[in-house]
């Protein structure tokens, strides 16, 4: 494939693959506490990524998908570099030191990123895809009102960076020659766990002991729900829809996380939280709502 000219998806593969992003990825911010009690933060990146992409690798060519070219594998280098080690892993940082609602917050300001670096490309969002963006934002701070907002300078400058990589390399990839969206994002795993596990250990971050059990299947639960099926299905739709709609998780996720609270950890809805909600779903309608 080439800069991404793809068939048009139905929208059943759209649904399903928005559905994987929002709740998928949402129940992420709850494992991904749990598995930095014995993973640290690039090291825990380098492993889920190895494991997610080395299989999906692997059952890819043995189906007969062909590899990367020498050119896509360069740019897949980049694109790994900017979502893998300077996003993900840094959001995993971020949460050692930083409150669950400033990382949402700063998370929630991708799209507003996205619609910029897309803008300057050419690719302008539509009035209604901006008047969602904002409005689900404004949800996202709304739904934090009350929480409690610590960081250190370090998780700060983590969430303020994370966010911009992951825009900017979203959007760039629509015009990069890249392979099939299910290959390009098994590289992308591949090279990004390489890349997270040398700026890990040039930290001096090490594993001495052997994780307990309950981390451990945070982790996992982390490769399955987080990488295969999750972000699997963020590459395929940077391949197939508006930039607005693709990176709209991002508001939905804390809402997802909040609905987690409530189940596991027994947290209680309150008024505001609920009109949030709503709010944070209008947006996403907004946004879900195709130009004529």
């Amino acid at each position: 494939m080439t800069k991404n000219t793809t068939a048009e998806p139905g929208k059943a593969a759209i649904l399903a693959a928005l559905l994987a992003v929002y709740v998928l990825w949402g129940s992420t911010y709850y494992a991904i506490k749990i598995a930095l009690e014995n993973y640290p933060p690039f090291l825990l990146t380098s492993i889920r990524m190895l494991i997610a992409g080395g299989l999906m690798f692997a059952v890819l060519r043995w189906r007969g998908v062909a590899a990367p070219t020498r050119k896509q594998w360069r740019t897949i280098l980049v694109l790994a570099l900017m979502l893998t080690v300077l996003s993900n892993a840094l959001v995993n940082l971020a949460e050692e030191t930083v409150s669950t609602g400033l990382v949402a917050i700063g998370v929630a300001a991708m799209p507003l990123w996205a619609g910029f670096f897309s803008a300057l490309r050419g690719q302008h969002p539509s009035v209604r895809e901006w008047i969602g963006i904002a409005i689900g934002f404004i949800g996202v701070l709304w739904l934090n009102i009350g929480t409690e907002m610590n960081a250190g300078w370090q998780g700060m400058l983590a969430v303020l960076i994370a966010p911009i990589s992951w825009a900017y390399g979203s959007i760039w990839s629509r015009q990069q020659d890249l392979p099939a969206p299910f290959m390009s994002a098994a590289a992308q795993m591949l090279l990004g766990s390489v890349g997270a596990c040398i700026v890990g250990l040039v930290l001096g971050e090490r594993i001495t002991a052997l994780p307990a059990l309950v981390p451990t299947m945070a982790m996992l639960y982390l490769v399955v729900a987080g990488s295969i099926f999750g972000f699997t299905a963020y590459i395929w739709l940077l391949h197939h829809v508006r930039p607005a709609l693709a990176t709209s998780y991002a508001y939905v996720n804390p809402v997802i996380a909040v609905a987690i609270g409530a189940l596991l950890l027994d947290e209680k809805f309150n008024s505001h939280a609920i009109g949030a909600m709503l709010l944070i779903l209008f947006g996403v309608i907004l946004m879900t709502v195709k130009r004529r």
